[in-house]
């Protein structure tokens, strides 16, 4: 990987494309391209990461699992009786979830400290902060005493960076991006996080853009009219693409176009709610589950209907 620095804006040239810019305080404009396709054709689709791009319950759940399997298996790490007993029991996928659940409730309701000039007192708390001490809070609650040091749960603590992706989300960027339509990430995920998990899983990303440039969470409105501004492009150019309704109702109301793309497990809304957002509209594109032929689904689908 080779990081270069041009005019503040930092550039990682990766093999598998071409550059991938992450905006910083001193962005330049980034041009907007034109398309052609279909009456939706944004200029720039702007993506939630987690659940959307890549699979953090697969991942995060078998690294815990795998993680705990090798510390009882030691034959040197002595474990206090109770902490072994535990952690032989525990359900990590059930782990993973209420880790999961944290973060959602963190980035919901998030609010910076402002000071009586209303700029921010503290400096921003991004989510590696929280996952780390997340991560210390459940192996508490689970009585999961000394079963990692302090070193090897900041560690785990950074499983979210690795996250592998949806089978059709590297490919499915790829010809997003080969319609002359700008890819740009959108996630409550930190820069280094989306950075990383980019490199990992082969996200063929044009931009990478984080809640972490807007000192704010989403579904704040400055998240999601600030990624339209950061492009040089106005609200109804962009499309947020996301398997939360939560996060496209906030976009929509903010003057973006929506795209749903439905993954297992990954809604939270009821299916009454999901059913009356289907009858409200407010979606542009709604890609189901079981929609594309073959393999072709989730991005690949997205990407097909675009080009129409």
């Amino acid at each position: 990987m080779i990081v270069l620095v041009l005019d503040g804006t930092v550039e990682i040239a990766l093999g598998w494309t071409n550059y991938l810019t992450i905006e910083g305080q001193n962005l330049q404009p980034v041009k907007a391209m034109s398309g052609t396709a279909g009456h939706l054709m944004p200029k720039a689709v702007l993506c939630d990461v987690f659940g959307t791009v890549v699979n953090w319950r697969l991942t995060v759940t078998e690294s815990l699992r795998t993680r705990a399997a090798s510390t009882l298996s030691s034959p040197t790490l002595s474990l206090p009786s109770a902490t072994r007993l535990q952690a032989s029991t525990v359900d990590w996928s059930d782990f993973a979830q209420k880790w999961r659940n944290s973060y959602g409730e963190f980035t919901q309701n998030y609010t910076a400290s402002k000071s009586s000039s209303g700029t921010d007192s503290l400096p921003f708390r991004t989510v590696d902060q929280h996952h780390h001490n997340s991560l210390i809070s459940l192996l508490d609650e689970y009585q999961l005493h000394g079963l990692w040091s302090a070193d090897e749960i900041k560690e785990i603590s950074l499983i979210w960076h690795f996250l592998i992706p949806w089978p059709d989300s590297p490919s499915g960027l790829e010809r997003i991006n080969k319609l002359g339509i700008q890819t740009c990430t959108l996630s409550n995920g930190n820069v280094s996080l989306l950075t990383d998990m980019a490199a990992f899983a082969h996200l063929p990303w044009a931009h990478i853009l984080s809640s972490e440039h807007f000192g704010a969470y989403k579904p704040a409105p400055e998240v999601y009219k600030g990624a339209a501004k950061r492009l040089s492009l106005e609200p109804g150019e962009c499309a947020m693409i996301a398997a939360h309704l939560g996060d496209l109702k906030a976009a929509h109301e903010c003057g973006l176009k929506t795209i749903y793309v439905e993954r297992e497990n990954e809604e939270t809304w009821s299916k009454a709610d999901v059913e009356k957002a289907k009858v409200e509209g407010w979606t542009d594109l709604w890609i189901g589950i079981e929609d594309g032929d073959g393999d072709e689904k989730g991005f690949l689908e997205i990407a097909r209907r675009l080009a129409e």
